[in-house]
C-alpha cells in the first residue's frame, strides 16, 4: 500500500481512537511527517501527558514508551515493536546500580532518562542530556552516580571540581562509534561548518565540537544560529527535522556509522496496526512506576535555565 494512503488511514485512526502518536526525533521521515508531535523522548511524553488523548502511540524505542508509561498513568501506551531496544539501556541492571550504590553509599544516583523503567525505580532523580549539569548541581552532594551512559557522565564532570561523578560503563554504540577522525575528515570537507555534537559522544570528540546539545537543543541552536552549514555528531535520523526546519541551511553527518537500527524498525504498517488494535500495550507494575516517577519528578522540580 502506498505512503500516503498509509498515512491518511492512520490520521483517521488515531482520531476515532483519541489517539496522539509519537516520534522521536531519530524516526524514519515517513514516521515523523504522520506524528502529532516530535522530540526527544522525554519532552514527548511529558507533552502527551498535558492532552486529552486516551491513547499514546510511541515510535521510538522500548524505554521511551516506559517513560510515557510512567507520565500517563491514565492513558493507555501502546509500542507498535516492542523488539526495538536500546542497547545502551542493555548495558545495566538493577543489580550494576546496587553494587555501585554499596561501593559509594553516600553518592546519590542520577539516571539518565534513556534507560529502562527498573533503573529508574532505584534512583533517586533522572536527568536528560539537556539538564544533566543543572541536575547533578541542584544536588549540592559532594558524590553522585551517573548511569548508564560513561559518556554523559564525563561530559557532566567537566562542570564540576568539587563534586566527584562515579559512572557505570556504558556507552550508545553509535555515538561511541563517532571518532576523531571521522569528524577531521567532515571538517575537512566542511570547513565552513559549525560541529554539534552530542553529550553521549565520546570526550575526546566533545573537545571538537563548538557546540554541545541534546537533539532538541541541536534543532533550536540551528534554527537561531547564524550560520549556514553544520555537521551534525549525532545520529543520522535528526538531519531529517534539521533541513525540514531550515531549508536554506545545509546539514552533513559527522559520519554515516551514527545509524540506529532500533530506531528504524517501526513501520507505517505497524503504527496503523496499532491503531487498530490498541496493540502492543507498555504495561509497567505499578509500584515500580510510582517510583520510578519520583524520580522524573524530582528532575521536573528543578529550575531550567
Amino acid at each position: 500500500m502506498d505512503k500516503e494512503k498509509l498515512a491518511r488511514d492512520i490520521r483517521r485512526l488515531a482520531k476515532e481512537k483519541k489517539a496522539i502518536i509519537l516520534a522521536h526525533n531519530y524516526q524514519p521521515p515517513e514516521i515523523q511527517d504522520i506524528a502529532d508531535l516530535t522530540g526527544d523522548s522525554l519532552e514527548l511524553s511529558l507533552k502527551a501527558s498535558q492532552t486529552e488523548a486516551e491513547v499514546v502511540v510511541f515510535c521510538g524505542v522500548r524505554f521511551m514508551a516506559e517513560t510515557a508509561a510512567i507520565v500517563c498513568p491514565d492513558k493507555r501506551v501502546v509500542f507498535p515493536r516492542p523488539e526495538a531496544g536500546c542497547a545502551m539501556a542493555d548495558m545495566i541492571t538493577v543489580e550494576d546500580v546496587l553494587r555501585l550504590k554499596e561501593k559509594h553509599p553516600e553518592a546519590l544516583v542520577v539516571t539518565y532518562v534513556n534507560s529502562y523503567v527498573e533503573i529508574k525505580a532505584v534512583s533517586d532523580i533522572c536527568c536528560t542530556s539537556a539538564n544533566s549539569v543543572n541536575v547533578v548541581r541542584a544536588l549540592k552532594a559532594k558524590e553522585v552516580i551517573m548511569v548508564p551512559d560513561k559518556n554523559l557522565a564525563r561530559y557532566t564532570q567537566r562542570f564540576f571540581d568539587e563534586i566527584k561523578i562515579y559512572y557505570h560503563e556504558g556507552f550508545c554504540p553509535f555515538h561511541q562509534v563517532l571518532s576523531v577522525e571521522d569528524v577531521k575528515k567532515a571538517q575537512a570537507e566542511h570547513p565552513q561548518a559549525v560541529f554539534m555534537a552530542h553529550p553521549e559522544c565520546r570526550p575526546e570528540v566533545i573537545d571538537m565540537a563548538q557546540v554541545v546539545r541534546s537533539t532538541s537543543g541541536m534543532l533550536k541552536y540551528a534554527r537561531e544560529a547564524e550560520a549556514k552549514e553544520f555537521i551534525v555528531g549525532t545520529e543520522v535520523g535528526l538531519l531529517y527535522p534539521l533541513k525540514k526546519q531550515n531549508p536554506n541551511k545545509e546539514f552533513f553527518p559527522a559520519s554515516e556509522e551514527m545509524l540506529c537500527k532500533a530506531m528504524k524498525i517501526i513501520s507505517l504498517e505497524d503504527v496503523r496496526h496499532s491503531l487498530e488494535t490498541l496493540e502492543p500495550v507498555v504495561e509497567v507494575p505499578e509500584d515500580i512506576r510510582q517510583r520510578a516517577y519520583r524520580a522524573v519528578s524530582r528532575m521536573l522540580e528543578i529550575p531550567r535555565n
